[in-house]
């Protein structure tokens, strides 16, 4: 069973949360802490008895925006520890799902928290300590757990495929869409929309910030208002000094400053 330290400055939504979690047969504990001073007091006190220890963490269930210190700070802290406890971030904001999952995070929880939703974290916590979920409600009952997505077979924990995908919310259900499989993202003001083969999404996050933490995954700029993996353009077309190009069913233009940048990457692909 779990022993879990719930994090968050506000006292309505710290007490809902502590209510939700020691309402789970699989949660053996749960603290709270209303600030961040608190927490890293009581987390520093668990890393010093260690994991095993009666004053241990398993996992730290973690609000994102709160005053001194945010939720990731914390997160960034615990990170250079040999055996820190899990982190599920709590938080009533979308745009900070890939720093998060960048950061190791079991899961990525939206407010205002479902009780299902809550159960799944515990679950996917549950996996990655290999705790038994005994007492876990059966599905269809109160509090069960529902899966917020599919995840793609892969070795490792979800932990190590977490920076893999990029969590999006779809009617209060967060699902988590592989990198792997967005062929581009098209800016809309401070969102950016992911095209897949089977639909689009909308995330919170500025296509400049996409542009920068997926280069290496093979994402170019081809345009202000374009992202587009390179591995998924199927034709370069020059009309009448007009560059474009078909993604799929997509046809996409390119701007001028970005067209013989393109033109030699995938050039240099093909021959390589």
């Amino acid at each position: 069973m779990l022993r879990v330290l719930a994090v968050d400055d506000e006292e309505p939504l710290l007490e809902e949360l502590l209510y939700l979690l020691r309402s789970d047969p699989r949660v053996h504990s749960a603290e709270g802490a209303s600030d961040a001073t608190g927490a890293l007091r009581r987390i520093t006190r668990a890393l010093e008895t260690g994991p095993d220890g009666a004053d241990g963490i398993d996992v730290v269930f973690l609000d994102i925006h709160m005053a001194g210190l945010t939720g990731l700070d914390i997160a960034r802290l615990l990170a250079g520890f040999a055996r820190p406890p899990l982190i599920v971030f709590v938080t009533a904001h979308e745009g900070f799902a890939v720093q998060a999952f960048d950061l190791k995070a079991v899961d990525y929880v939206l407010k205002p928290v479902r009780p299902e939703r809550l159960a799944e974290a515990v679950r996917r916590a549950c996996a990655l300590l290999d705790r038994p979920a005994e007492g876990a409600p059966a599905a269809g009952e109160a509090g069960a757990a529902v899966p917020a997505a599919r995840r793609p077979a892969a070795e490792g924990g979800a932990a190590d495929r977490a920076p893999d995908q990029i969590a999006v919310e779809l009617g209060g259900v967060t699902r988590f869409v592989a990198i792997a499989d967005i062929a581009y993202v098209e800016a809309q003001g401070d969102y950016a929309r992911l095209h897949t083969d089977e639909g689009s999404h909308l995330v919170r996050i500025p296509l400049s910030t996409l542009e920068e933490r997926w280069a290496a995954r093979g994402f170019v700029r081809i345009h202000r208002r374009h992202l587009v993996a390179l591995g998924r353009i199927d034709e370069l077309r020059l009309d009448a000094g007009t560059t474009t190009v078909r993604v799929g069913s997509a046809e996409l233009q390119v701007s001028r400053r970005h067209a013989r940048e393109l033109r030699d990457l995938l050039m240099r692909q093909a021959t390589g």
